[in-house]
């Protein structure tokens, strides 16, 4: 669990939590919810509704298609979306085992229906092992805390599990030409790499140019609260 531990501390500094309440709420695990075996992630409940109306830009809403989410955590994400898009069918994943008792109690708490079981899946991996191809692929704040593997990784294999056309949506803190900005984003990223120095923002440029080594290109950039963006990527014919 250290890499999940690690992650929430930093995406509540850059909430702006106080380090006491990071200690005493985040540390161990995300937040329960009431009484069940669900987590609740703080940042995942602020930052889905601005993601969906990205989403509604991008997936269809009538016809079938299959959705891959990356790092799902709490499993909050994917029951939010999901249920936004009862026509597409949602696959979790997270490299954290220990997480899916909670991603399982929000699937079957999906009025929808249409949300899997979580599968492990370590996103840096040379193989993801998965016998099917996905319409889109959805990773939210995993870029910055991970190593760069992880970001090859995302490329990589998202080229071969994508269906030709099919899309890539980031979400995240990134740098952009050698520049982190604001302030805010600069004090996240030395808070990030003072936990795992191999963590931090990556820059859009360099993400661009792993990206097309593998036939994905960028399509589009949206500027979104709290000074993140999300990147919509395309997997070329």
């Amino acid at each position: 669990m250290n890499f999940f531990k690690n992650a929430v501390k930093a995406l509540a500094f850059k909430s702006g939590t106080e380090t006491t309440a990071i200690t005493k709420n985040l540390c161990n695990s995300a937040q329960p919810k009431m009484s069940s075996k669900k987590m609740n992630y703080p940042s995942a409940d602020r930052n889905k509704e601005p993601i969906l109306e990205i989403l509604k830009k991008h997936l269809k809403t009538e016809g079938g298609g299959k959705v891959l989410e990356l790092a799902s955590g709490t499993g909050q994400h994917s029951s939010f979306f999901g249920a936004h898009f009862p026509n597409l069918e949602f696959q979790p994943s997270d490299v954290e085992h220990s997480l899916f008792d909670s991603i399982i109690a929000y699937a079957d708490d999906t009025p929808t229906k249409n949300v899997r079981y979580p599968i492990k899946l370590d996103v840096s991996g040379s193989d993801w092992k998965l016998n099917e191809l996905f319409d889109y692929i959805i990773c939210v704040n995993l870029i910055h805390v991970s190593p760069i593997e992880c970001s090859i990784g995302l490329f990589r294999n998202g080229s071969q599990v994508l269906q030709p056309g099919g899309l890539i949506i980031t979400y995240g803190a990134y740098a952009y030409k050698g520049v982190i900005e604001p302030q805010s984003n600069i004090d996240f990223d030395k808070n990030i790499r003072s936990q795992q120095p191999k963590w931090g923002l990556r820059d859009i440029v360099d993400l661009e140019n792993i990206a097309r080594e593998h036939k994905i290109v960028l399509k589009h950039k949206y500027d979104m609260p709290s000074n993140n963006k999300c990147l919509v990527w395309q997997k070329q014919n």
